[in-house]
């Protein structure tokens, strides 16, 4: 499998009517995602972890759906926070409610049944798991300090938090959100993008930054990297399929300023492309970016090396 380059895209005209920030929608975010899980894992060589996957993010639609209402920064917090350009539902900070935790038991009961032998364990550990043990291990996650020791539960703590900020985040109060000065983090709760999305429909060619946590979607200019905000040396390199074709759907933007990279979702080619789902769908891009010198400037919580994908699942 080769690794051809492309050059740089030159920046697209984008409408003025596109938001800044685009909340998520509770409806569709982990339904679509479950779906499109579902259609990669269908003759992909990691398919029965990407259908196990399907099943995890269908677990967080139903929970998402019956999410209850928690308490949210006030209108005086939302002020200051916009005021001094910081976010306001800052994963690393904000008082997160307990109610994660019966997520996280909910995730763990629904999914044992479909797991592989090396993950019930794993799965039935979480579900006796002491309150203490379980918050530090949230911690760690929202600050993106996984624990090489704890690797393979931690997905599943990370898709538990993802409901409940992706609740908060999509709630009428938070609408309105602005861009922050650091335009790499979300302007919601402050963690890193998993990838970037190029959108279709009614903003077509406009490029969002997709939160690895809530969800919420920010705009930033396509020529800029996504790290160092470099626009000369950003470039794009892409997985070659059979008959040198090239997968055309997911590329890695690179920037040989930072030498980091951040992978870019082309749902203008593909609606049904999601930033999360695809992305994970393409570990061997990352494979041979990383082999290349550069190194992942955003986290995807739903894979930590060692954990989730060393077991193969068994559907």
């Amino acid at each position: 499998m080769n690794l051809p380059q492309t050059a740089a895209g030159a920046n697209l005209q984008q409408g003025s009517e596109a938001p800044a920030v685009l909340q998520p929608v509770p409806a569709n975010v982990f339904a679509d995602r479950a779906a499109r899980f579902e259609r990669l894992a269908v003759g992909h060589a990691l398919g029965d972890w990407l259908a196990f996957l399907a099943r995890l993010s269908r677990i967080q639609h139903d929970l998402l759906k019956a999410h209850p209402a928690v308490p949210l920064p006030s209108d005086a917090a939302r002020t200051q926070a916009r005021e001094h350009g910081m976010p306001v539902l800052p994963a690393n900070g904000w008082q997160r409610d307990p109610v994660w935790r019966d997520h996280l038991a909910a995730l763990a009961d629904g999914l044992q049944a479909h797991a592989p032998e090396a993950l019930r364990p794993v799965l039935a550990g979480l579900l006796t798991a002491g309150e203490t043990e379980l918050e530090v291990l949230a911690d760690g996650v929202l600050r993106t300090e996984y624990d090489p020791a704890h690797s393979a539960r931690l997905p599943f703590i990370a898709a538990a938090l993802q409901v409940c900020w992706t609740w908060m985040a999509a709630q009428p109060a938070l609408a309105g959100l602005a861009r922050l000065d650091v335009h790499g983090v979300c302007p919601c709760c402050g963690s890193l993008p998993v990838s970037s999305v190029i959108q279709a429909g009614q903003y077509t060619g406009a490029r969002y930054l997709h939160c690895s946590l809530c969800n919420t979607e920010w705009n930033l200019v396509r020529a800029n990297c996504t790290s160092c905000g470099e626009t000369d040396k950003v470039s794009y390199r892409v997985l070659e399929a059979e008959g040198n074709t090239t997968h055309d759907t997911v590329r890695a933007e690179v920037c040989d300023d930072c030498h980091n990279y951040l992978k870019q979702v082309l749902r203008d080619k593909d609606a049904s492309a999601d930033p999360v789902a695809d992305d994970l769908a393409t570990l061997a891009l990352d494979i041979l970016v990383d082999e290349a010198g550069y190194l992942r400037s955003g986290p995807n919580p739903l894979f930590i090396p060692g954990g989730v994908t060393e077991s193969r699942t068994d559907g």
